[in-house]
């Protein structure tokens, strides 16, 4: 078998409404193979994974999957179904999946859920290889998949706390997103409304509290001027100092850096000089700066201050074993190491006990070694702190914190200035006041690590990840979003958008705008390109300054990646034709519209679909819209209108000559279509539709009739505000439109406006990208006849075709209209721009529909047109 294409859908996309794995599969002789004729297929699969057993597949119950198997299904098949429990088998609750027939034989397409990209893609890559050995008879090594996939899964995934925090925020509704693949920075919410998190630091975490937590010294000294309870000591530079303090406060001591984490460096319960020396020189190597301090007697606590609320209470104790009267201390080290919720840093619920040299020096002063062998029950102590990182071990005490402990936590944490902070507290006890016991805050930490109270290793559990959520989205119904209008549809999209995103800018929002073309953020202009994809989308959502988000959506987008949003407020389907059909498996119409509707599937509950009810294929496609439907029309007469608006739905549509919305019996004038610049006074009757289609879902977005009006009358068809679509420009006695025609269905929109535009002559410079159809691009050259009397053809990206392949086919179809048009060819766009330039007189059209509009504008500036040499003015 052969993998053809494998590649993540991070959004709704063509398959499925949720983020799935798409894998293309030549599955090659298996073809001629289903699995009924591969002995014992159901035994040795069910052998080797037995919870396939619960697929129910489509006979709808358990052991579905494993009937299909017994009576015979294809290869590509299997393959869907071992991806997905692949997953299952390392933790990812996953069960959706489908396999297609493509359209040519022996190939498939392979869909199935994923929950970590990175885990999904891999899991696709086993199951191939697993699919393969089980018809070839081949050995599968079951433990070495899952050993792998586990590896792929702890390298990706994010770490306890941040992911705490993030579940958190999707058990509100709240979006979240990776911002770095090799760190815990992502982002909560959308635009403006969004929150960042790296681990358990935040947008809001005080940068001087972060300073004075990540140094010792400063911290005991704002906690010692406030009466809380701090060991005894000072800062020192070297080993003398040490030693004299060491002898002002009375051993045993304390050192550790001046600035660290993770308890590296720290050495307690020092009693004598020699081992000063030692642990002096430990705490140096980490910082240069060493506290020395009195050691406090009592056990370790790590108190959990999330906005100013005590919200987890833990009691740590440094890594440890515990005697079998049996088992060397090594052996039981490896037996400890052996628990599944052990694992490397942070990446699981504990972490695995390294024996060091602190362990080793531990051990000696115990008169033990790794060899020994110690008591029944027997306790040893192998770090000198409890630090989880170190393999330390917590028990939850949460509940047995008394008030005045309480009260004195919150107050540290607003001493220290932090959002989140742990507290490192030493007391025999949580549940008496500090004062009446040996205590003392020894430590406090910005970012602290939250795996001892989500899964403590005794005890209950703590959901800390939702104060944070809480903390950072204090609206209960705040869930992080922003409103988004997603325009889709064959013609018009970049246009719709433009104007939408004018409609809002003019009402006072602030708006991010992808295109064909750009993405502005308040009409500034941040990039361009084709930005019509998912990239785009997370782009204008990653902005913290968006109020409004207005996308276009491309076919190819949906197709390669899904959207790039998992549910939109506003989603709008234009229009349906032919264009760019036989790419990824879209070759009909009734696929096409298909595939557009995966924009308005993705309408959230109560959000609003924008359809237009000229076209049949987008009415067909109701069935997929979710949310409110709004119409917009040029044929006010409609049926479907008419019995929309009289169950009180909203339609926008043209009434003598103006711009109304409908709804039951009231009909609201928004504006003269004469008045609307985008339409040259009603003659571009498609980009009355594009005005009728924005107005809609600006009203669906909430702005009023007024402010629809007044957006409308604003915007112009100019090269600075919908540059490339319908720009007309009069220079020097002759007239240029500047279009982006490129599919039979926007020519002929384009030519009911071509026809209204008085000219002597019409003169086009056109092409197209070699990746549509033989047909289509014949066909576009007999339109483009049709419209004009001359036409300059230059060959555009051919994308897979030979040179000149391109402008041949759309040259065939120009000569085969008798209308007498003369055809020219070009390799290059600037050539045929040049010719037609040079061809041009006073009183002429010049249809430009190029890619470089810049530089066809640029020609124009100063140019003089010689006069018309019939001497017939137009």
């Amino acid at each position: 078998m052969n993998i053809l294409e494998h590649r993540a859908l991070r959004g709704p996309n063509y398959y499925s409404r949720y983020q799935a794995i798409f894998l293309r599969l030549d599955i090659g002789e298996l073809e001629q193979r289903p699995s009924d004729t591969a002995p014992d297929i159901v035994q040795r699969i069910s052998e080797l994974i037995p919870t396939l057993q619960e697929h129910r597949c489509s006979v709808g119950r358990p052991g579905g999957f494993l009937e299909r198997l017994a009576r015979g299904t294809w290869a590509g098949h299997i393959v869907e179904h071992v991806a997905i429990e692949l997953q299952n088998l390392i933790g990812f609750s996953v069960g959706y999946g489908k396999t297609i027939d493509a359209y040519d034989s022996g190939i498939y397409n392979v869909i199935y859920r994923y929950r970590d990209e990175a885990c999904g893609l891999a899991a696709g890559v086993e199951a191939v290889d697993f699919v393969e050995r089980l018809f070839s008879g081949d050995a599968i090594d079951m433990p070495a998949i899952i050993t792998r996939l586990k590896n792929v899964r702890d390298d990706n995934m994010l770490g306890p706390s941040t992911a705490a925090i993030v579940e958190a925020a999707g058990n509100r509704g709240i979006p979240s997103t990776r911002l770095s693949e090799d760190s815990s920075y992502v982002q909560l919410g959308q635009g403006h409304r969004q929150q960042r998190i790296q681990a358990t630091v935040t947008w809001r975490t005080n940068l001087i509290g972060a300073g004075i937590a990540d140094d010792k010294n400063w911290t005991k000294q704002i906690l010692d001027d406030a009466g809380i309870p701090v060991p005894q000591g000072r800062v020192c530079e070297s080993y003398s100092e040490a030693l004299d303090i060491a002898r002002d406060i009375g051993y045993p001591v304390v050192t550790k850096p001046l600035i660290g984490n993770h308890g590296r460096g720290i050495s307690t319960d020092i009693d004598d000089d020699q081992a000063l020396r030692e642990a002096f020189d430990i705490a140096a190597n980490r910082y240069p700066s060493v506290i020395v301090e009195k050691y406090v007697k009592g056990e370790d606590h790590r108190l959990l201050v999330i906005n100013g609320q005590l919200v987890a209470a833990a009691r740590r104790r440094p890594a440890h074993v515990i005697g079998d009267g049996e088992s060397s201390i090594q052996a039981l080290v490896d037996v400890e190491n052996g628990d599944p919720r052990r694992g490397v840093g942070h990446e699981n619920l504990l972490t695995q006990i390294q024996i060091d040299e602190q362990s080793l020096r531990l051990l000696d002063q115990q008169n033990l070694t790794l060899q020994s062998v110690i008591a029944k029950d027997e306790i040893v102590y192998l770090k000198s702190t409890a630090n989880l990182s170190t393999g330390g071990t917590a028990t939850d005490v949460t509940d047995d914190v008394h008030p005045e402990v309480k009260y004195a936590a919150e107050r540290i944490a607003r001493l220290i200035g932090l959002d989140i902070i742990g507290i490192d507290l030493l007391a025999e006890t949580l549940t008496r006041p500090l004062e009446d016991q040996s205590a003392a805050v020894v430590e406090v930490n910005a970012g602290p690590g939250f795996r001892m109270h989500l899964s403590p290793t005794h005890g209950l559990g703590r959901n800390v990840g939702r104060p944070v959520v809480d903390m950072l989205f204090p609206d209960s119904d705040d869930n992080g979003r922003v409103p988004i209008a997603a325009v889709t549809g064959t013609n018009g999209k970049t246009t719709t958008v433009r104007l939408l995103a004018h409609l809002l800018r003019h009402a006072r929002r602030s708006v991010g705008m992808a295109c064909t073309g750009t993405i502005e953020i308040n009409n500034h202009v941040i990039m361009r390109g084709d930005y019509s994809g998912p990239q785009a989308a997370a782009i204008v959502l990653r902005e913290p300054t968006v109020e409004y988000a207005v996308l276009e959506v491309a076919r190819g987008g949906i197709m390669r990646r899904g959207l790039g949003f998992d549910e939109c407020d506003v989603g709008v389907l234009l229009n349906i034709a032919s264009d760019h059909l036989g790419e990824h498996d879209i070759h009909t119409l009734e696929e096409l519209a298909r595939c557009k509707a995966v924009v308005i599937d993705a309408v959230r509950q109560g959000g609003t679909v924008v359809l237009n009810a000229d076209d049949p294929r987008v009415l067909d496609s109701r069935q997929w819209a979710r949310g409110n439907i709004v119409f917009f029309t040029l044929d006010p007469d409609s049926p479907t209108i008419r019995e929309h608006v009289n169950e009180h739905g909203v339609a926008f549509t043209v009434h003598n000559e103006r711009i109304v919305m409908r709804q039951g019996k009231v009909e609201a004038e928004v504006v003269p279509v004469f008045e609307v610049p985008l339409t040259f006074e009603g003659h571009a009757r498609f980009n009355v539709a594009n005005a009728l289609a924005a107005s809609a879902a600006a009203y669906a977005l909430g702005l009023s009739i007024a402010d629809i009006q007044r957006g409308l009358q604003t915007f112009h068809p100019t090269p600075g505000q919908n540059p490339g679509r319908t720009n007309f420009i009069e220079a020097a006695g002759m007239k240029v439109l500047i279009d982006y025609g490129h599919n039979v269905a926007a020519l002929e929109a384009l030519g009911e406006l071509v026809s209204c535009i008085p000219a002597h002559r019409r003169l086009c410079v056109a092409g197209a990208p070699g990746n549509r159809r033989d047909e289509d691009l014949v066909a576009l050259g007999a339109q483009l006849a049709r419209m004009h009397d001359s036409l300059f053809i230059f060959d555009s990206d051919p994308r897979g075709r030979a040179p000149g392949e391109t402008s041949a086919l759309i040259r065939s179809g120009a000569d085969s209209i008798e209308d007498n048009c003369q055809v020219e060819v070009f390799m290059e766009e600037r050539q045929a721009v040049a010719k037609a330039f040079d061809q041009a007189s006073e009183g002429d059209l010049l249809v430009l529909l190029i890619d470089d509009t810049e530089s066809a504008i640029e020609r124009l500036r100063g140019r003089r047109f010689a006069p018309d040499a019939s001497g017939d003015p137009a």
